[in-house]
């Protein structure tokens, strides 16, 4: 595991370059994308070196790892608008080579589907993390199976909270959410967590050097070959 700090804006411009080496390397690699806040800056960076020639999506193909149960992608609060939004509709990728879950087709044959899609391509090669802080990765809440794949989730109350932000009230957040299991993220080749500010200090002491546990599901995280942590030095401050 490499830990890499420096400041907020710093470190989207790094991560940045980390996608860069990939795609002269591997024009056809499959990405695996995360939404919220944090990867904000990565995403606005990866516009403008798209715009400007020096990366290009045209042959790759991605794989985002949630989205939440009753939002179809037209809402504004789906992770599907968000990559669309953010992402997706600013850079040269095809769009019929990007993929969702879907959050209205949300039973276990679905959600097994998902998983044979990125199997069938020969595996995702650098998947983008976030972290919650009570150390869900996707929406993998704690307690979730190591060995879990794609699958529907029951959010917790911590997690709506956090999450409320972004909608009008709390009884907007939705209760569920399908996202890729924790085995299928061990799976990528290789993986970068983004953390950013102080609020994400404790988990990410937590993640990097506490005991490996399924309470802590970003935890897994130790024990895969290929892990980058871009942190902030807000982030970084109790390792």
């Amino acid at each position: 595991m490499k830990i890499i700090v420096d400041t907020t804006e710093a470190i989207s411009a790094l991560a940045a370059k980390r996608y860069v080496r990939l795609l002269r390397s591997r024009p056809n690699a499959v990405l695996g994308f995360a939404t919220g806040s944090t990867p904000l800056g990565l995403y606005a960076e990866l516009v403008r070196l798209c715009d400007a020639g020096e990366i290009s999506f045209r042959d790759a193909m991605s794989f985002n790892l949630d989205e939440y149960v009753g939002l179809d992608g037209s809402h504004e609060q789906s992770y599907r608008w968000f990559m669309d939004h953010y992402l997706f509709e600013k850079i040269d990728i095809d769009r019929a080579r990007t993929h969702v879950p879907s959050g209205l087709d949300t039973d276990s044959a679905t959600a097994e589907a998902y998983d044979q899609a990125i199997i069938s391509t020969g595996g995702i090669d650098l998947q983008l993390l976030g972290i919650g802080n009570n150390g869900h990765i996707g929406f993998n809440e704690p307690g979730t199976p190591f060995g879990s794949r794609t699958h529907m989730v029951e959010l917790t109350d911590s997690t709506r909270q956090a999450n409320r932000r972004f909608f009008k009230s709390l009884d907007e957040v939705p209760t569920h959410a399908v996202t890729m299991g924790i085995r299928t993220v061990m799976n990528a080749r290789s993986i970068i967590l983004m953390a950013l500010g102080t609020a994400k200090a404790d988990i990410i002491r937590k993640t990097v050097q506490g005991e490996v546990t399924e309470e802590v599901p970003a935890s897994i995280l130790q024990l895969h070959p290929s892990v980058e942590v871009y942190l902030d030095y807000q982030a970084a401050s109790l390792l």
